[in-house]
C-alpha cells in the first residue's frame, strides 16, 4: 500500500517545507524507494498562472501544461522526474470542482458544506497519485502556515486522512522555527511549542518535528522540544541554515531523517541510500576551476524567485561545467543607449528573460542590439527570443515601426504575431500554449552541438510568436530558424549565422534542467561565456 507523509508549517512562511519534502523525497529515491511529491496551495485562484510574478514567484509549468507553483520545480530538480497537474493543487481548483458538481446535481440536492464535501474533495485529491500503488510514497506538502483561517479545510481533511488510514499508512512532518536571540544568546522552542499547540487545537499530533535554526540543537533543547511537543527525542530533527538548499539532503541524512520515516510507516527499506552523484554535484559546485558574470535581463528583478527556475539552472550547468556562474540582475527598464556599454561591457555574456506586456521592452531591445552588435554570448528565453527577432527586423532588415503585436497592436510589420487561436479568448487562465511540444533541430545548427539529437520536447507559455510571413526576410538576413515546431511549422529557435554563440530560443529550457541532467543549452551558453 502507498505510504502518504504530510509537511506542515508553523510560525512563518518561507522556512522552506519544500526544500525539506524535495530531500525527504531525494532520499527515500536514493534508497531504491519509488515517491513523488505534491504540493497543496491554500489560495483561492485557481493556478498561479493569471498572478504577477511580485505576488507569487514563477509560475512553474509541467508537461502537461499545469501552471504550478515554483515548488515543483524543486521537486523536479531533486528526483528528476517530471510532475503533472495532479502534483499541485489549489483552494480554487478545490471550490470549483465541488461547485460544479453542485450545478450538475451530483450531491442530490443535499446542503454543500465545508464538511464533509469540500475535505471529501480534498481527501480524493491527496490520495489520487497513489491509487495506482506505483508510488512507495506519497509526501503532500500543505502550503501556508497553521493557524492560517485558508488552511483549516486542508488540516481538517489530514485529521480524517490521519484516523481513515492509520498511524501505519500516514505520517506528519511539522517544520517549525527555532529562533536565536542575541540579546539573550540563546534558542527559543517557546514558538515551535505554540505551533504544535495550534496543530493539536486542529486534532493532529505531529509525528517528526524539522526545526529550522541558524545554530545547533543541543541534547538538552532536542529533550526540551520532545518533551513539551510529545515526540520522542529521535523524532526532533535538526534543520540548519545550510550554505546552499542542495546541501539539505545531505543535512537530513546525517539526521536520519529518512530512517525515522521508514520505521514509523514500516516501508520496505530497499538499499542504503547512495547520492554519489549528488556528492559529486555538490563537490564540482563548491570547488569551481572558473567564474564567468552572465547579465539576467528582465523587469521582475526585484524578486529572485520571479527567476527562480533561471537562476537554478545557472547554478547546475555552472556546476557541470566546474564553473561559477555570478548572475548580475539588470532592470531592463534602466537601460538606454547612453547607458547600455556600462552595464553591459564587463559582463561575459546575456540572458533576456521571459515576461508579459509592452513593461521594459525598449531597454531588452537596446541590450540585444549591443550583444550582437559586439559579439557577446546571448541566450532568450520566450519573450527574450521575440524580442531578438523585432531588434533584428528593426537593425537589420530596416523594417521601419518592426514590433510585436502584443506591444503594439498596430505595428506595419508584426514579426511577432497573437496566434491565431488566441484571437478569440476571453479568459486568460490557463488559455496560453502550455506544456510540452516537439521540435526538430537542424543539424548543422548551435542547438544541435547542444542537443545532440534533432528531435526535443519542450515546455511553452506564451501566446505569441514568430510571424511566418517574415520568414525568408530572415533567413536571407542571417538570422536562422534552426528549431521548427513539426505539426504546426512555428519557429521554436532562431540563431544568428554570424555570431559566436546567439540563440533565441520560444520555449522555456530552464523548467526541465535537474541536478542530474543540467539542460544543455544552460551548459552550452556558459561554455560560450566562459570561452568569451
Amino acid at each position: 500500500m502507498t505510504k502518504y507523509i504530510f509537511v506542515t508549517g508553523g510560525v512563518t512562511s518561507s522556512l522552506g517545507k519544500g526544500i525539506i519534502a524535495a530531500s525527504l523525497a531525494k532520499i527515500l529515491q536514493s534508497r531504491g524507494l519509488s515517491v513523488t511529491i505534491q504540493k497543496f496551495d491554500p489560495y483561492i485562484n485557481v493556478d498561479p498562472g493569471t498572478l504577477n510574478p511580485y505576488e507569487h514567484g514563477e509560475c512553474y509549468v509541467t508537461d502537461d501544461g499545469a501552471e504550478t507553483d515554483l515548488d515543483l520545480g524543486y521537486y523536479e530538480r531533486f528526483l528528476n522526474i517530471p510532475t503533472s497537474q495532479a502534483n499541485n493543487v489549489t483552494t480554487g481548483k478545490i471550490y470549483q470542482t465541488v461547485i460544479n458538481k453542485e450545478r450538475a446535481g451530483e450531491y442530490l440536492g443535499k446542503t454543500v458544506q465545508v464538511i464533509p464535501h469540500i475535505t471529501d474533495e480534498i481527501k480524493e485529491r491527496v490520495l489520487l497519485l497513489g491509487q495506482a500503488n506505483q508510488y512507495d510514497a506519497v509526501i503532500t506538502e500543505l502550503g501556508g502556515t497553521v493557524g492560517d483561517i485558508e488552511s483549516l479545510p486542508y488540516l481538517e481533511a489530514l485529521r480524517q486522512l490521519r484516523w481513515e488510514l492509520g498511524s501505519d499508512n500516514c505520517l506528519v512532518i511539522h517544520l517549525t522555527l527555532i529562533p536565536y536571540l542575541k540579546a539573550a544568546k540563546e534558542l527559543k522552542t517557546k514558538p515551535t511549542q505554540h505551533s504544535v499547540k495550534e496543530l493539536l487545537l486542529a486534532g493532529i499530533q505531529p509525528d517528526i518535528l524539522v526545526c529550522r535554526t541558524e545554530y545547533p540543537l543541543n541534547m538538552k533543547i532536542r529533550r526540551k522540544i520532545a518533551l513539551f511537543c510529545n515526540v520522542q527525542v529521535g523524532d526532533v530533527i535538526e534543520a540548519i541554515d545550510a550554505e546552499t538548499v542542495y546541501d539539505v539532503p545531505l543535512l537530513m541524512l546525517r539526521e536520519k531523517l529518512d530512517t525515522t520515516v521508514i520505521a514509523k510507516l514500516r516501508l520496505q527499506d530497499k538499499n542504503e541510500p547512495n547520492l554519489k552523484l549528488w556528492k559529486r554535484f555538490l563537490g564540482k559546485l563548491k570547488n569551481p576551476l572558473s567564474e564567468v558574470k552572465i547579465g539576467l535581463i528582465g523587469k521582475y528583478n526585484e524578486l529572485k524567485d520571479a527567476y527562480k527556475s533561471i537562476y537554478e539552472s545557472f547554478i547546475l550547468a555552472g556546476a557541470m561545467n566546474e564553473c561559477e556562474v555570478i548572475v548580475v540582475p539588470i532592470h531592463s527598464e534602466k537601460i538606454t543607449k547612453n547607458n547600455v556599454e556600462e552595464k553591459l561591457s564587463e559582463l561575459d555574456g546575456i540572458l533576456v528573460a521571459p515576461g508579459f506586456g509592452e513593461r521594459g521592452i525598449e531597454g531588452k531591445l537596446v541590450a540585444i542590439q549591443y550583444v550582437r552588435e559586439n559579439k557577446m554570448p546571448f541566450l532568450g528565453i520566450c519573450l527574450g527570443m521575440q524580442c531578438a527577432v523585432v531588434e533584428f527586423a528593426l537593425n537589420v532588415l530596416n523594417m521601419e515601426g518592426a514590433a510585436s503585436v502584443e506591444v503594439e497592436p498596430t505595428t506595419p510589420h508584426p514579426v511577432i504575431d497573437l496566434m491565431e487561436e488566441q484571437k478569440n479568448i476571453q479568459d486568460y487562465g490557463g488559455t496560453m500554449r502550455l506544456g510540452a511540444y516537439p521540435c526538430e533541430i537542424q543539424k548543422k545548427s548551435k542547438v544541435y552541438s547542444a542537443y545532440k539529437k534533432t528531435r526535443i520536447d519542450e515546455r511553452h507559455r506564451h501566446r505569441y510568436e514568430f510571424n511566418n510571413k517574415y520568414l525568408k526576410e530572415f533567413k536571407e538576413g542571417g538570422m536562422m530558424p534552426t528549431g521548427i515546431n513539426p505539426d504546426t511549422g512555428l519557429v521554436e529557435i532562431v540563431e544568428l549565422k554570424e555570431h559566436p554563440w546567439f540563440v533565441g530560443v520560444q520555449f522555456h529550457p530552464e523548467y526541465k534542467s535537474t541536478v542530474e541532467n543540467p539542460h544543455p543549452l544552460f551548459v552550452e551558453f556558459i561554455k560560450a561565456c566562459m570561452n568569451k
